[in-house]
This record gives C-alpha cells, structure tokens and sequence, in this order.
C-alpha cells in the first residue's frame, strides 16, 4: 500500500515567506546606500520644482508680461523666457544626475541581492535541493531579478516623480484659485478606488505570470541538462508539446498582466478627462464672468494635464511594482529557508589524527531516519564502523544503503539518534571540519568547467602540482591524463563532457584522495567504470584504502572483495554482518548474491 502525502508546495513554486519579509528585503539591499538614497531624492525634488515652474511663468507671461508689452515694456517676457531656459536646463541636468546615481545605487543593490541568492543556494541542504530544482534557483537570480532591477532603476523614479508632482501641482493650483485646486482633489477620490482594485489585481496575475515563467526555464534546464536520454528515448515531441503548453500558460498568465493594466488605463483616462473638461468649462465661465483671470485659467488647465498624466505612470509603476514584488516574494522565500543540516552554534575539533594513524571510528547511535515526503527508511539501530577498517555495504535497490552513506557524510541529519566521528557527533562539526574529516564519491563524478588539475585539486585548493599527479598517479588516472592535449590542464568543459564516464569517476577517486579524508565514502563509485578501468581501480584502492576508514556501497561484488567487512542491509535493516568469506559460507543472502555474481562470470 502506498501512502500518498499532500502535495509539496515546492512543486507549485511557492514557498513560505514571512510576513514583511518582502520590504524588509528591500531595506537591507538599499540600506548600505542610505546616503546615496537621499541625495537622489534631493536631486529629484528639485527636478521637479524646476519642470513645475513652467505653467507658472505661462500664467506670469499671460497676466502680466502682455499688458506690459503693450505699454512697451518688454523686461518680463524676456524675463519669463529665460526663466523658462533656465528651468528646462536646470531640470536636464538634475534628471541626468539623479539616473546615474540612481543606477549605480540599483546596480549595487541587484549585485548584492544575485550574490545573496547564490551564497544562500551553496548553503541550504541536499534535501531542499532535491525537491527545490535548479531551473527555479536560475529563475529567481535571473527573471526575478530583472523584475527587480526595473523597479529600482525606473519604478521607484515613476513613483517618486509622480508623488512629488502631484504635490507640487495640487499645491499650486491651490495657490493659484481655491476653487479650482479643490475640484482638482475631490477628482482624486475614484482614482484613489481605482489605484487599489489594480494593485490586488495585478499582485495575483504577477505572481502567476512568475510562476509560469520559471516553469518554462525549469523545463528547459530538465532537457537540456538530459539530452542524451531524451534523444536515447525520442522524447523530442513529448518534450516539445509539454513546453507549448508550458508557453501556452506563460502567455495566458502574460495576457492577464496586461489586460489588467488596459483596464486601469482606460478607467483612470475616462475619470482624468472628465475632469478636466468639467473644470475647464467651469472656469471658463468664472473667466467670462470676470471671477478668473484667464492667465489664471490657462496654468491651471496645463497644470491639470500634468496632475493626470502622472496617474498613467504610476500604472507603469504599479505594474513594475507588482511584478518586482512578486519576485521579491518569491526571493525572499528562497533566502528564509533554513538549513536542514544547520551549522553548530559553538563548532568543536575532530581530535588530532597522528601520522600513520588508522583512519577514525564511526559510531552510529541509535539513529532513524525518515524523509520528509516519504515513510521511515532506516529503523532504529545502532552500528560502529571501527578505524581503519574498510566496510562494504550491499542489498536490493531501496535497501537504506545510500541513505546511510548520505547520513555519515551529514547530507541529512537522523531523524532520532546521532553519528560520532571519533566520539564527536558530526552535527557539532563545522562544515570545513567535517568535509576535511570525511569525503564522499557518488556515482556520478561531477567535474566543474575548468582544468584536470582544479578538479581533482577541489577538496585541497592549495595542493602542489606534484601532490596533485601523486593522487592521480595512486588511482591510475596519471596516464590517460597524460594522453589529454594539454595533460593536467585540459579544459575538461561543462560537466567534464570532454572525457568519458570512467575518466570522469577515476578524476573523482583522485580527488578524494588528495583530500586525505579519515573516512572515505564510496557510493556505488565503480559504477562507471568498465572491466578493465573497475580492475585498475581496485588495484588502487587495496593501497588508498589501508590506513583509512572506508564505508563502500556497491552492486558489484567484484568491489566487496577488498573489505574486511559487509553488512547486507534490507528494508533499512542490517541483516547480515561479517567478513566476505563468513558470509559466503553462511548461505545467506549475500551468498546468492555472490553465486549470482559468480554464474555471471562464465
């Protein structure tokens, strides 16, 4: 009977984020440029006291400058053009000054925010990423952080300027007739409604539309990443029907965006100009009564075009906003996971190893262990691995055998119980600490874009060139290295496409063994490998393993040979325990295993 869990809110892109995560994100990114921050809202204020003194000076011109023309005084116009000269130069240069320190300020921030994504991703355990994928992290330092470089660089200026305008306008047509400046401000009550139907509007498309668009670059890293089996099972057409409806749902979600914003437009426009054509019309009536001077009249006209023209921009913004909020949301989700396996608040040492010592003792201590989407794996129990003692471990697919492995390399935590290294338990270890104490091979040797040499140097950066081909040389890599165009500094390319499978593991069995673990663990790491690779690795391994602790998971026999001792492990359980020749004699299950293997060989 399967036990079907509830479904996992990682599938549907949606993490849980604490209440004001979102802006308090925002703070601490602009917070190291609060200075900055200020003298860009200086240079904006008087950018916009400069543009919102042109209808002023038209007003002046209309008003005054006419009937001084008339008696041949031509000082205020000229007056009232270089004003207008002045404020169009002075409103440039503030604008241009404000973009740049603006920009620099959004670049900052957004270098700050990619940087705390990818510190923060290295940092969260195995089991977040194996339910969180990889297309979504891309997602979110890529689409995400572009919605949030729009608002910093262009959103937040729209608001801004918008804000300080209608300030600026809404006190000047005050100024200017109480009547007027009053009609102006009742006009704001339905586009005040308005404003805030979009904004819960627009939060709900923009958190569909950044959902959607990460489930198109999750698709496709999935089938670019796994080419080879794609093609292997023709699941070209498959992959491509999946995708256009992947697209299909983007654009659905895009459409909705954008008819979201139409609507606001369209509603905001129909108030605006009503307004403006009731106000004009009354005005112009006061003008022909003679209760409103007509320069009077014509600024507060130019000055109500500039009081509704903003409530456009600030749909730009709020689409921007909704958009950069959803991202932000989504982010600041990601950065509020917490470790699974966290680091030790006051981390302790292993105890020294002397030289020559035998590898160091492995305790597992009345340890379970059970997945968060899934039942328990390993039942409670209890198991010592002694120091220099190398320990096979076999059994059927879902045995518990990668799990224990996982567990000793402290991918996971026990769900009950502790793992002692050398009396210490390893979730009081730093992590340098543990990683220098144990060090894991799995079945897939994974090698980053670079050189031979910096792949088999990762677990021991500062290692010599010599240090280095003494490693492959022990492994039996030195000769096929060799043979590479450049030797040790072949480029190896993305994922070590440049070399084969075996070549692959055997750079990671060098790798390892330059990092001179106290325990080594092997899991399923022959796998790769051919005959007659698999023969010269276990030649290595007789010398590289002696003097170490080495806990070795494996499906073929021909690796179980080596160990001193193998456990057979079913339903999570330890069901048999001995040397390879006890077992053998014993006509249990590993003594099937080992006919099996034996028939094999004919």
């Amino acid at each position: 009977m399967c036990l079907v869990s509830d479904p996992d809110s990682f599938d549907r892109d949606v993490l849980p984020t604490p209440k004001g995560a979102s802006r308090a994100l925002l703070r601490s990114l602009l917070a190291p440029a609060r200075g900055k921050v200020r003298l860009a809202a200086v240079l904006l204020l008087l950018q916009q006291a400069a543009v919102q003194a042109g209808p002023l000076l038209v007003a002046y011109a209309i008003d005054r400058g006419g009937p001084a023309v008339r008696r041949g005084d031509h000082g205020p116009l000229v007056a009232v053009a270089v004003g207008y000269a002045l404020c169009a130069l002075a409103s440039g240069l503030l604008q241009l000054a404000f973009v740049r320190l603006s920009a620099r300020v959004g670049q900052d921030a957004l270098l700050d925010l990619r940087a705390r994504i990818f510190r923060h991703g290295q940092a969260l355990s195995v089991d977040f990423h194996e339910r969180y994928t990889s297309g979504r992290l891309i997602s979110r330092t890529t689409t995400d952080v572009e919605s949030i470089r729009e608002l910093l660089n262009d959103g937040l200026q729209e608001l801004v300027a918008v804000a300080l305008s209608v300030l600026y306008v809404s006190a000047t047509l005050l100024y200017l007739d109480w009547g007027i400046g009053a009609a102006a401000l009742l006009s704001f009550g339905p586009l005040s409604l308005l404003v805030r139907s979009y904004r819960r509007r627009s939060l709900i498309v923009h958190r569909r539309r950044s959902t959607a668009i990460a489930a198109v670059i999750v698709k496709f890293t999935e089938t670019m990443n796994g080419i080879r089996p794609v093609q292997a099972f023709r699941r070209e057409a498959a992959n491509e029907a999946h995708f256009e409806e992947l697209n299909r749902t983007h654009r659905r979600a895009n459409t909705a965006t954008t008819l979201a914003m139409a609507h606001y437009v369209l509603a905001s426009r129909l108030v605006a100009n009503t307004s403006v054509a009731a106000i004009t019309v009354w005005g112009a009536h006061r003008v022909a009564s003679g209760g409103l001077g007509l320069g009077v009249l014509a600024a507060s006209v130019l000055y109500l075009r500039r009081l509704y023209d903003p409530i456009d921009r600030l749909g730009m913004f709020l689409n921007s906003y909704q958009s950069a909020a959803a991202s932000l949301e989504k982010i600041a989700g990601l950065l509020a996971m917490e470790p699974s396996v966290p680091e030790p608040a006051a981390p302790r040492r292993l105890p020294a190893r002397p030289a020559g010592s035998p590898g160091r003792e492995v305790v597992f201590e009345g340890v379970r262990f059970a997945y968060r989407t899934g039942g328990e794996v390993l039942p409670r129990f209890d198991l010592t691995l002694r120091a220099g003692r190398t320990v096979a471990v076999v059994g059927a697919t879902g045995a518990g055998k990668s799990t224990l492995a996982k567990l000793l390399a402290r991918f996971y935590d026990p769900t009950e119980g502790r793992v002692l290294l050398d009396g210490v338990p390893l979730h009081e270890l730093a992590g340098p600490e543990l990683r220098r104490g144990v060090v894991m091979v799995t079945q897939e040797a994974f090698l980053f874009s670079g050189t031979v040499a910096d792949n088999i140097a990762v677990g021991r950066p500062d290692a010599t060139r010599a240090e280095i081909e003494r490693a492959a040389k022990a492994i039996g890599a030195h000769d096929f290295i060799c043979a590479l165009p450049e030797g040790y500094d072949t480029d190896v390319r993305k994922r070590g496409g440049r070399i084969s499978a075996g070549q692959r593991q055997l750079v990671g069995f060098a790798r390892a063994l330059l990092a001179d673990p106290g325990v080594l663990i092997l899991d399923e790491a022959t796998s790769s490998l051919d005959i007659p690779g698999e023969r010269a690795v276990q030649r290595a391994m007789h010398t590289v393993l002696r003097g170490r602790t080495a806990m070795v998971i494996a499906h073929r026999l021909s690796t179980v040979e080596i160990a001193d001792r193998v456990l057979v492990m079913a339903d999570g359980r330890v069901v048999e325990d001995g040397t390879p020749a006890e077992l053998v004699a014993a006509a249990g299950r590993f003594a099937d295993l080992h006919r099996a293997w034996r028939d094999s060989l004919v």
